[in-house]
């Protein structure tokens, strides 16, 4: 389960971010005049994290700016906005277009019905990164956008973004880099000598990028931060509204009124940690994610999904069904995420698995072997639902299928 936790509610780093958040728990960002603090953790924060993301290279122009938001979707969401009222303005697109690789995250297909944005969805290569031939295949003068994520959600690949921003800046397009899960990761496992290869705004090309400091960043939930290259993007972000009777009226972020304490609590976690504290996180954490990898090709019965950049293993199954493994897990309280294309499991290394990682690849161990000697779902499992989804030819079923269950929820 997805817990960017360090320490406990009643010490260390959670206790740290839990006062500092109820110390500005009265306080709005959209009146800055009156949360003047406020105002500038938020600047300091956007700053700090642009910095970590090649705003400092020459390379980059040296105008990157951004705000925070509320998430990883919404900070998708403003920079798929801004990228269709740029492209507007710079080149008359009045049907918008963009291209998406089948890995990048689903806030892309909600912003495509959000803004009204035709989707394309291209098929990822042998290894699971985004396929540059094939989305310059689909690439007309209707196209805004093309988007690379590092890494991707569901296997923890990095795309080839520099082939991307190649791509993006020889046809006068933006290119989004979806850095939410590694913004705070891959700059860190540079400078200990992973080999990560380029990603943020020193590759050309690159016009905005989206990171959360909710995940790795270890800031409290509900804080992520959208960048771009300049401001002439960024200005198509905003709303002003003129002929109000409520007055003058400008917003940058989707919410209107956001909460302060937030915004106080991500500043004081990355003020907290500093470069030490994460470069120590992330050795932690892409150490546990090797051994795992190398531990879990020790099971004959499991594949690892292409070749992980990061903290992410994805991991399939030839011989016995990935999702009754899945049912027998979630029993013994490991939390996965199930995959489609092909049929897997995700785990995403965090702090809170370092020390038990030894007990994870024993009770993964037996859980195969258990599903290898008695085939069939377990009694309340998910194995059948997942499977029958995934053989269900009319996708449109399927996705009424999720939307009654959502209905249903509440």
């Amino acid at each position: 389960m997805l817990c960017y936790i360090g320490g406990s509610e009643s010490e260390g780093h959670f206790s740290l971010i839990n006062e500092a958040c109820s110390m500005f728990a009265h306080t709005n960002p959209l009146h800055l005049d009156v949360f003047q603090s406020v105002a500038r953790f938020e600047a300091e924060v956007v700053a700090m994290t642009a910095s970590l993301l090649g705003s400092k290279e020459k390379a980059s122009g040296g105008e990157v700016c951004g705000n925070m938001t509320s998430g990883g979707t919404e900070s998708i969401l403003l920079a798929v906005k801004s990228s269709r009222d740029y492209m507007k303005a710079k080149k008359g697109i009045t049907r918008p277009e963009m291209i998406i690789p089948e890995s990048a995250h689903s806030a892309y297909d909600k912003a495509a019905q959000y803004f009204n944005i035709k989707l394309w969805r291209v098929p990822v290569n042998k290894e699971f990164q985004a396929d540059v031939k094939a989305i310059k295949r689909h690439i007309n003068r209707n196209t805004i956008l093309i988007v690379g994520s590092a890494p991707g959600f569901p296997h923890g690949i990095i795309d080839p973004i520099e082939e991307l921003g190649e791509l993006a800046f020889r046809y006068g397009i933006c290119l989004h880099v979806d850095l939410c899960l590694g913004g705070f990761v891959l700059p860190f496992a540079r400078k200990l000598g992973y080999p990560i290869p380029p990603f943020d705004f020193s590759v050309k090309g690159v016009t905005s990028i989206s990171v959360d400091v909710h995940k790795y960043g270890l800031a409290p939930k509900g804080t992520s931060v959208v960048l771009y290259r300049n401001h002439d993007i960024r200005k198509n972000q905003f709303v002003a509204v003129t002929e109000w009777s409520g007055g003058l009226y400008v917003s940058p972020t989707i919410a209107g009124s956001r909460p302060g304490g937030l915004i106080a609590g991500a500043w004081a976690a990355m003020m907290s940690l500093g470069e030490e504290g994460y470069l120590k996180n992330t050795k932690a954490i892409m150490e546990v994610s090797k051994k795992l990898q190398e531990r879990m090709m020790e099971l004959p019965e499991l594949f690892i999904v292409g070749k992980p950049d990061m903290t992410i293993v994805a991991f399939g199954s030839n011989v016995v069904d990935i999702f009754e493994v899945n049912d027998i897990m979630s029993s013994k309280g490991w939390h996965l995420n199930a995959l489609q294309r092909p049929n897997s499991l995700h785990i995403c290394i965090t702090l809170q698995h370092v020390s038990v990682i030894n007990d994870f690849i024993q009770d993964l161990r037996e859980a195969v072997q258990t599903v290898k000697a008695n085939p069939g779902p377990i009694k309340g499992g998910l194995a059948p639902i997942y499977g029958a989804a995934g053989k269900i030819p009319d996708r449109g079923m399927v996705q009424e299928l999720l939307v009654n269950y959502m209905d249903s929820t509440c």
